[in-house]
């Protein structure tokens, strides 16, 4: 009994979304569309608890036995309550912003942020699951909210194309990692993380290894990992803004975090089955990611080629599979969240006359001059992405490279640096146009007053003024990333 209500008590932030997701679903069912923003507002409360039960055991540096609830499946370590974080406020965000974008089109609908809520949920599980069978409840119960988010824009042909193309290629890349946990439980008789640990410390047979690449294959699907990055631009170009900020997000934050806990974890006794794998990924991600951005004439597209690219720079961390180099990629993933919601939160502000979305690059043409406080935000996001200082996410890239270096692995820093070159240029690309090219006076002034705030706070983070957060920031991250590294 003891140790039943002691697994509820970890849980706990899942319990309140899930709860609260429950009976908010009531209320739409009474209320219909009229309630919507009602639901908005109770949804972010209802995360903003979640991430107040989750914040304890990240600041005490909670792990091993006393993290694991339902008979090691599920761990509320110092590492998963940094991710739940992270998506928590997310998830908040993408709920505050998109009640103004859905009201234009006259289609809020009620179901929205309870799907946000239950994609929510999903991912928290994902981070914390220590079983494969739990891995894969959370994965799927954040897809399927996704599939439907992606085409919840029922007036523009472009979402039901996006969610169609996510959930076809969704339901490939679930198969392709059920097969890769079926074949790993074969080989090593469990699907426990620990258990599967053990069992592989000893050797890798050939099919185990095989289980390894399909489940990395899948989770490289969930990522938007080269070569599993094809839906990645046409769901973000079709889908909502908001819905494409959320997707750029938490659910990226989730997937990461949980590719590191089965990397680190369960296969933590055999990195160098994995290590290759993740290194070509890294390398190809960041490579593709930067070619593809370059003849984009789409600023949504151009941000997801920007996604892989900055995933490519995340993976080299893991791929040095230490705890440093795990601590940098949380540092990475926090400054990357703030950097991303900035920049689609600028696109979500670019609006014509009639209120209409102005995606086109062409059409940002002169911005300084009609809308400048847009045009310095989205300077500083694109300089921020690029990685050139003095903005912060100079900084980000900078700890992935020097966990890279004291590991050893001083090629692969060289190439990711050199790499990151090409990606420079269709920032600065966005940056020219703006700024040197005549007026194309297509946007207007949009955006009320909850946009300008949450890109005022991005916009904070990731300037300058970031760097007096590094020293709390690295300790927090030092301290998520060294639960990955105690064996319960």
């Amino acid at each position: 009994m003891f140790g039943l209500v002691h697994s509820l008590d970890l849980v706990a932030p899942e319990e309140v979304l899930s709860v609260s997701g429950l009976l908010l679903l009531l209320v739409a069912a009474w209320g219909g569309d009229k309630s919507a923003r009602l639901i908005s507002v109770l949804s972010v409360a209802a995360l903003v608890a979640a991430t107040l039960l989750a914040i304890p055991a990240l600041c005490g540096g909670v792990t091993g036995a006393a993290a694991s609830a339902f008979s090691g499946q599920y761990h509320a370590d110092a590492f998963a309550s940094f991710g739940k974080v992270l998506i928590f406020a997310s998830a908040a965000v993408v709920l505050i912003i998109a009640p103004a974008f859905f009201d234009r089109y006259r289609c809020m609908r009620a179901e929205f942020p309870l799907l946000v809520l239950f994609g929510a949920a999903g991912m928290a599980l994902m981070v914390s699951a220590t079983n494969l069978l739990t891995l894969y409840i959370g994965l799927e119960l954040n897809s399927l909210a996704s599939y439907v988010l992606a085409a919840s824009l029922r007036t523009d042909e472009r979402s039901a194309e996006a969610g169609l193309k996510y959930f076809v290629l969704g339901a490939l890349a679930s198969g392709i990692l059920l097969y890769g946990i079926s074949l790993t439980y074969g080989f090593t008789g469990s699907v426990d993380f620990g258990q599967i640990r053990v069992a592989i410390g000893g050797g890798l047979s050939h099919g185990a290894l095989f289980g390894i690449v399909f489940v990395l294959a899948g989770l490289a699907f969930k990522i938007a990992a080269v070569p599993f990055h094809m839906w990645t631009p046409d769901v973000y170009e079709g889908s909502p803004t908001p819905v494409t900020t959320f997707f750029a997000t938490a659910p990226k934050v989730a997937a990461l975090s949980l590719l590191m806990r089965v990397s680190l974890d369960a296969f933590g006794t055999q990195p160098g089955a994995w290590q290759q794998i993740v290194i070509f990924a890294a390398l190809a991600s960041i490579v593709v990611g930067a070619l593809g951005a370059i003849g984009q004439s789409n600023v949504k597209r151009l941000l997801a080629y920007s996604s892989i690219n900055n995933v490519g720079f995340l993976l080299i961390g893991l791929a040095v599979a230490t705890p440093e180099g795990a601590s940098a990629m949380l540092v990475y993933m926090v400054v990357y969240v703030a950097m991303s919601v900035a920049g689609f939160l600028v696109v979500l502000m670019l609006r014509d006359e009639n209120g209409e979305p102005v995606e086109a690059i062409a059409d940002l043409a002169g911005l300084s001059r009609t809308q400048p406080v847009l045009a310095w935000a989205m300077m500083a996001t694109m300089f921020s992405l690029a990685g050139i200082p003095p903005l912060f996410g100079f900084w980000a890239k900078f700890v992935v490279f020097r966990a890279a270096v004291d590991a050893g692995y001083i090629a692969l820093a060289t190439l990711g640096i050199s790499a990151s070159v090409i990606g420079a240029f269709y920032y600065l690309k966005i940056v020219k146009t703006m700024f040197f090219d005549e007026p194309a006076d297509k946007v207007a002034k949009h955006g009320d007053f909850a946009h300008r705030a949450i890109l005022l706070a991005a916009c904070v983070v990731i300037s300058p003024l970031g760097y007096l957060a590094t020293g709390w920031l690295g300790g927090l991250a030092d301290t998520a990333a060294s639960a990955l590294f105690k064996v319960v």
